[in-house]
């Protein structure tokens, strides 16, 4: 039974007061600031699973995915060398990249402020947890750069890396936490059938058993259903029981994607797991998107890009694929937050490995008219962003 407050004589600091006093500190206390407060430690605390906690008064009006890149000093939060975890085609800086503005590159949308990344609150607050991102290169992209961002505001905490493939595990075993990474570039099956690779459009089982204990799912898909030729990952689709040697590829998306939100409207608990899915990931591969006169006859793709382009919105084509994913999301009866990064990171031109990645060796660094990456990004770099807005949509 919770006690009255002392009376009016008692010298004992009263509870009511102390209320009183928290609120008042709350009220004032700017929310960057907030984040960094040391919280208590249960051993077998558990979060909260619900909606994306924004602030009424800070976000009501506010468009998370519409704004400007600024330079900032106080950036990037980590240093490549100081990461347990960066693949050799993300580690620019490692493999001679001689500029270093792009990594101090902040977003900032039009009316407010995202609060900058805690890794120490965000272990806290995800203790026990397993956050799990599903997806091709470009979600293992961002799962390496969530990994360095905790890493850096926790250096001396014990981990755990567990390699494989299709899952990779990073664990933070002070914390409990698990931040995993799951290889499936189509979300649904690939099967191989008398020695066909069989991209099984109506069927997610296999994969799907991996993700079944994760508190916190971030999805990505798209550039894989669009490659042909060399990159194409499949031999032969299958849907309604027959074989397709091609289709309309928006079409096999979209077929696919209803079968991942088969799957999640029928075995997430919204009130347990969280569900978010990225928005896809943009190439700079044509500069006459971005360029004109002499710089676009010059540039053949990312290479040599050291600035973002200006203002809010991109000239370039907004990727077909987002609006078969829109189309999907949509119907959902599971919530699901869409990491709108689309247009934000077209933006940044600058933002990939270009010839400055691990995986080309010195004859294709010197032609990167053929050679340049300009799909993924560096880290550090854009991705810590998309790890910004990840953290803002689930903890705030």
């Amino acid at each position: 039974m919770a006690r009255p407050c002392p009376g009016p004589g008692s010298h004992a600091i009263r509870p009511c007061s102390l209320v009183v006093m928290l609120c008042l500190f709350w009220l004032q206390c700017p929310l960057a600031s907030c984040l960094a407060l040391p919280r208590a430690k249960t051993k077998n605390a558990r979060v909260a699973h619900g909606k994306p906690m924004l602030r009424a008064k800070q976000y009501s009006n506010c468009s998370l995915y519409v704004g400007t890149w600024v330079l900032d000093d106080t950036y990037p939060m980590y240093q490549s060398s100081q990461c347990p975890i960066i693949d050799p085609e993300f580690n620019c800086q490692a493999f001679g990249r001689p500029d270093s503005d792009y990594l101090k590159y902040r977003w900032k949308p039009l009316n407010c402020e995202l609060p900058r990344f805690n890794g120490l609150d965000f272990l806290v607050r995800m203790r026990g947890k397993t956050v799990m991102f599903v997806g091709d290169s470009l979600g293992r992209n961002q799962w390496q750069s969530l990994v360095c961002m905790i890493s850096a505001a926790a250096p001396r905490t014990p981990i755990q890396r567990i390699s494989g493939d299709p899952l990779s595990t990073f664990k933070f075993l002070e914390y409990g936490v698990s931040v995993s990474f799951y290889r499936a570039p189509y979300l649904v099956d690939i099967d191989s059938v008398q020695g066909k690779r069989v991209l099984k459009l109506e069927d997610i089982s296999r994969n799907a058993d991996a993700w079944r204990a994760a508190d916190v799912l971030s999805f990505n898909t798209g550039h894989w259903w669009i490659h042909k030729g060399s990159l194409q990952g499949w031999d032969v689709m299958e849907a309604g029981g027959r074989y397709y040697e091609d289709m309309d590829r928006l079409v096999a998306l979209g077929t696919g994607l209803r079968t991942w939100v088969d799957w999640v409207d029928n075995n997430v608990d919204g009130a347990r797991t969280r569900v978010f899915f990225q928005g896809v990931s943009p190439t700079h591969y044509n500069p006459s998107e971005w360029s004109t006169g002499s710089t676009a006859a010059t540039t053949k793709n990312c290479y040599g890009e050291t600035v973002p382009m200006s203002g809010t919105t991109y000239p370039g084509t907004y990727p077909d694929q987002m609006k078969v994913i829109n189309a999907a999301i949509k119907g959902m009866r599971t919530p699901v937050n869409l990491l709108d990064i689309t247009m934000l990171s077209a933006l940044r031109k600058d933002g990939h490995p270009s010839i400055y990645s691990g995986d080309l060796s010195p004859e294709q660094r010197a032609n990167p008219d053929r050679s340049a990456d300009c799909s993924h990004w560096c880290l550090p770099g854009l991705p810590d962003t998309w790890n910004q807005l990840f953290y803002t949509g689930l903890l705030f």
